[in-house]
């Protein structure tokens, strides 16, 4: 039976190599992405995947997330008397912590397993091994793309998380609550900058990217045979949404440490 430290000493060499292997992918990819007239077929059609497996999911887990948050910031606004608040803060919640999130789990969930399985299945396959015989860069010709396709979709999926979001709380908010419509809209810009809607796109740029890389990495590197393209699909999410929050958290707290709030 192996010691505490044996499994220690396994389990963290095991997740240094896993690091290892999306930096190097994340490298690659990023360095492949100078022969775009080579991959611009395979950028185009990952982007129309994307877009047609997260457009209406997105779309509708928002407006239930936006009436979720007016339910609460209505109820404590009305205990405070400021429920011609509502809308400002439901907008800014949206913007600055649901639309990257929304977006990432969904470009994960649906788009980086789909993304994984066809790695997977061109590892089993031997699809790669003949790319690298025939002196063809397998992470340059297929990564590349993934990783752009999956930033870019990730980025043009903030507007619609905004806009569903703020929907679901303005109908919510509106016929449910008695804020009226006025106060809501007239209210909802009152604490937003041009800062909270960048950094909301950089950072779904940022969660697409790395939904990117562990996707593509986890379905190169898996075990040969169905099973272990099933494994390496679970990884891949369970993976990207460990390094999605950790990364969120990072960086939020850089954004509000750094750029002054509006009161």
């Amino acid at each position: 039976m192996a010691s505490l430290g044996e499994l220690w000493s396994r389990t963290g060499g095991r997740a240094l190599a896993e690091a290892g292997a999306l930096a190097i992918h994340a490298g690659e990819g990023l360095r492949g992405t100078t022969r775009v007239r080579r991959w611009w077929p395979d950028f185009v059609r990952e982007c129309w995947f994307l877009v047609s497996v997260t457009a209406l999911p997105v779309f509708l887990i928002s407006i239930p997330l936006g009436a979720t948050i007016s339910l609460q910031v209505g109820d404590l606004a009305r205990q405070l008397g400021a429920q011609s608040a509502t809308g400002a803060i439901i907008v800014v919640a949206v913007i600055r912590e649901v639309a990257p999130i929304a977006t990432a789990v969904l470009v994960a969930g649906a788009g980086g397993s789909a993304m994984s399985a066809d790695m997977g299945a061109r590892r089993i396959r031997d699809e790669l091994d003949a790319m690298e015989v025939m002196g063809i860069n397998p992470t340059h010709r297929l990564v590349s793309p993934r990783l752009w396709a999956a930033t870019l979709v990730a980025i043009l999926l903030v507007p619609v998380v905004v806009l569903s979001g703020g929907g679901g709380g303005f109908v919510f908010n509106v016929l449910l609550q008695g804020v009226t419509p006025g106060a809501y809209l007239g209210q909802a810009t009152a604490l937003l900058q041009l800062a909270d809607l960048v950094q909301s796109l950089v950072r779904a740029g940022v969660f697409g990217f790395i939904a990117g890389v562990v996707a593509c990495t986890r379905g190169m590197t898996c075990e040969k045979g169905p099973v272990g393209v099933g494994r390496a699909v679970n990884r891949a999410v369970v993976q990207t949404f460990v390094l999605v929050f950790a990364a969120n958290y990072v960086i939020s707290m850089l954004y509000l440490a750094l750029v002054p709030q509006k009161v």
